[in-house]
């Protein structure tokens, strides 16, 4: 069997990371099985899904390493749903319910309030076609409900009956479906909820495994029974936990949380974003990842807590920085050129330990470059300005490279029985305006011997 995963978001938004880390699972466990990967769009809410967010979407996936194998938009997919949901009909499993939304929330508090669970009593399923003909010329149009297999033959009198799986991440599994409501499967205006449609496309698109959120836990028993109605055999399912903030909140497309876009912009790398995306809430210490390949390999599924993973994005920052400073030149050359830092390779290893992130070379850059736009953070002493004066007598000869730096502090050290500190602190304050930044040892070769001399009295 080929392990064929899918990847089925919302094209109402731009993905967070917590849509990332379903995505990472899916591909990851695609990689790890010599697998494929479907993205789906569940684009059938019309007014809401646009072709930009899809757009988006796949340059986020993109640019996190995720190529799909297969791309589908369910809204081109209607035909297969409408014979699906004739199907049922046919078999009768599917049925007509007129109750409004308000009718139905004061069903559900009437039993609240009784102290019986808020289950739908089937009502619509006793309708005779003559009330169904009365209530349709009243104008209401009804919404479809699938009866949930929880009886012995008599609808009305439910039995508990489990529907179970073995869940890949939280083991076995069961949902007593004499406990829930039938759920609807088609809206009063004809328009279809996300099951019955994304059941549909798993059985068509050979989808094997669906690795998701643990909101989907409750979903998964009516889902198995719809599989079952439709004499399809179902995928495996594995439910991780979910990504919250740091205070516990649910991350939120709309309010653009932690948006993938966002993390883009502020110069992360991707493999920051997914390390730390598919590595907290897991036994595995947070680390970056070579390659997604790597990251695949280091992960399974029976890794994953059983408790809420919390992002915090400042755990990017360092895990970016580690990233960024082992980063060899070809893989940083084009962004540094789009930046405008020039240098080559000399500049990129004097200064990449220096950068949490890649932009954060220009600063340095900058550095080198000298004149106005120079930054200073810090200035020599004035009492330092003789002990400057020497330095700039004393400066070697070109040509440079990674001893003159010792060769130059070594001679002023004998002139002048400075060290440490003393010897080091003013000659960087003088050339960099920082107190702290690049090893001066690669450093100096790059600034150079004319832009020294500048800068020293």
């Amino acid at each position: 069997m080929t392990v064929t995963v899918r990847f089925a978001p919302s094209p109402t938004g731009f993905l967070h990371i917590g849509n990332a880390r379903p995505a990472l699972f899916n591909w990851l466990y695609a990689l790890k099985t010599g697998g494929s990967f479907v993205l789906r769009y569940d684009d059938t809410d019309l007014e809401r899904s646009t072709a930009e967010f899809a757009a988006a979407i796949a340059e986020d996936l993109g640019w996190l390493g995720i190529a799909p194998d297969r791309v589908y938009r369910q809204s081109e997919r209607i035909a297969a749903y409408d014979a699906a949901a004739e199907r049922l009909k046919a078999a009768g499993l599917l049925y007509p319910c007129y109750e409004t939304a308000e009718e139905l929330e004061r069903r559900r508090a009437r039993a609240r309030a009784l102290g019986r669970p808020p289950v739908y009593d089937r009502a619509g399923l006793r309708l005779t076609p003559e009330e169904r003909a009365a209530l349709e010329a009243e104008g209401r149009k009804p919404h479809w409900r699938f009866l949930l297999p929880n009886h012995a033959g008599d609808p009305f009198s439910t039995v508990r009956t489990e529907e179970s799986w073995q869940d890949l991440c939280r083991g076995e599994q069961a949902v007593d479906l004499a406990s829930l409501s039938d759920p609807v499967l088609i809206r009063a205006d004809g328009t279809y909820l996300y099951t019955l449609p994304s059941i549909v496309d798993d059985i068509e698109m050979g989808i094997t495994h669906v690795i998701r959120g643990e909101d989907h836990v409750a979903n998964t028993a009516v889902q198995l029974a719809i599989f079952a109605a439709l004499g399809a055999k179902p995928p495996v399912f594995a439910h991780h936990n979910l990504l919250t903030t740091v205070s516990g909140e649910g991350l939120s497309k709309r309010k653009g949380a932690l948006s993938l876009r966002s993390l883009r912009e502020a110069g992360y790398e991707p493999l920051a974003v997914a390390s730390l995306a598919v590595l907290t809430g897991t036994r595995h210490a947070i680390e970056p990842a070579e390659s997604l390949a790597a990251l695949a390999g280091q992960v399974e599924l029976t890794d994953i807590s059983r408790s809420a993973a919390k992002f915090n994005p400042d755990d990017l920052r360092p895990l970016n920085a580690r990233l960024v400073h082992g980063l060899p030149f070809a893989a940083v050359s084009e962004r540094l050129a789009a930046l405008g830092i020039g240098g080559g390779a000399p500049f990129w290893d004097a200064v990449r330990a220096n950068c949490e992130t890649v932009a954060d070379a220009q600063r340095w850059w900058q550095v080198v470059a000298g004149g106005e736009d120079m930054p200073v953070d810090a200035a020599p002493s004035p009492e330092d300005a003789e002990y400057l004066k020497l330095a700039a007598e004393l400066l070697p000869a070109e040509p440079w490279d990674e001893t003159t730096w010792g060769a130059w502090t070594g001679a002023l050290k004998a002139q002048t029985g400075r060290k440490g500190k003393a010897l080091f602190l003013p000659l960087r304050l003088a050339l960099t305006g920082a107190a702290h930044g690049p090893d001066m040892k690669t450093f100096l070769p790059v600034i150079g011997r004319r832009s020294t001399v500048g800068r020293l009295p």
